[in-house]
């Protein structure tokens, strides 16, 4: 089981970010996440502009083709991707197959792949990747990626690595901003690992796990370490 490292800052996105330029220059094997927080980050990393020895992959991406608004795959494209003089090899999630034929295909794509890098959000309810509260998607450990459908807007399938496959990674980030999330940072990364929220069974990881947080996402931490 690993520790866990809280990084604080009154600007994670720009932290990671930074670090994240890093490993893309280094020649990386790195999943990359979707959400609302990462695009910042992904703006940063672009700064070291020859990615061209890493290899990116996703976490999940929703069922609709890469030039959609709530693909995951078009954030990056945008954020990260265009701006490298350098670009690096990219499997992307073909959402637009369908989730059974996506996850199929993703799935053998990742045959004998090492995650050295995973990044992740987390959603309201706690949900990292497509794994959701009670989703039987959780229960999937015969395969590296599956398909299913979304728990929170907008509900739209989806396709999403296994729990077994992100607890492989040997790096684990996650970016977690915000008041609203305070709550659930606190039941992810202090309370008991359990399928209620899915974020906390990263804490299983094989690897390390940091955690880049504002001050409001982790005001609760904060009161907990210092009590």
């Amino acid at each position: 089981m690993s520790d866990v490292e809280y990084l604080i800052a009154r600007d994670p996105d720009s932290e990671l970010g930074s670090a994240l330029a890093s490993w893309g220059s280094d020649g990386r094997t790195i999943v990359l996440t979707g959400g609302s927080s990462i695009a910042r980050a992904y703006e940063t990393a672009a700064e070291l502009p020859d990615w061209s020895a890493s290899t990116v992959w996703w976490g999940d991406e929703r069922c609709v083709p890469p030039d959609d608004e709530r693909s995951n795959y078009l954030l990056a494209k945008r954020a990260l991707l265009d701006r490298l003089e350098h670009p690096p090899k990219v499997h992307r999630m073909r959402g637009e197959l369908g989730r059974r034929e996506a996850a199929e295909e993703y799935d053998a794509a990742l045959d004998g792949v090492e995650i050295e890098l995973l990044l992740l959000g987390m959603g309201p309810d706690g949900h990292v990747a497509s794994l959701f509260p009670g989703s039987p998607q959780l229960q999937v450990r015969d395969r590296r990626a599956t398909g299913g459908p979304a728990g929170l807007e907008p509900f739209v399938d989806r396709v999403t690595l296994t729990l077994p496959t992100l607890l492989s990674a040997q790096e684990t980030w996650f970016l977690i901003t915000g008041e609203s999330k305070a709550e659930m940072v606190a039941r992810a990364f202090r309370g008991p690992i359990t399928e209620d929220v899915p974020a906390s069974l990263l804490r299983r990881s094989e690897g390390n796990v940091t955690v880049f947080l504002d001050h409001a996402a982790a005001r609760r931490v904060l009161v907990a370490e210092s009590s």
